[in-house]
């Protein structure tokens, strides 16, 4: 009775299977906004590494000419 009455509002499933077609549509459009933010923060970081790396580069030139004078 107990576990009846806790879960009862929180579980639905509709006799009619068509009403899962909305709830499969929004989970699919999130789903796909995820991937392209993952993948976008992914390049992006890829990006600074890059830019970081150029940027050691410099600065390791920079002392290395500075102790040869």
């Amino acid at each position: 009775m107990f576990h009846q009455f806790i879960l009862g509002d929180f579980l639905y499933f509709p006799e009619d299977k068509s009403e899962y077609i909305p709830a499969v549509i929004s989970l699919s459009i999130f789903v796909i906004g995820a991937i392209f933010a993952t993948r976008y923060f992914i390049v992006i970081s890829k990006r600074e590494a890059k830019k970081a790396k150029q940027l050691e580069e410099k600065i390791m030139n920079q002392q290395h000419t500075e102790k040869e004078q």
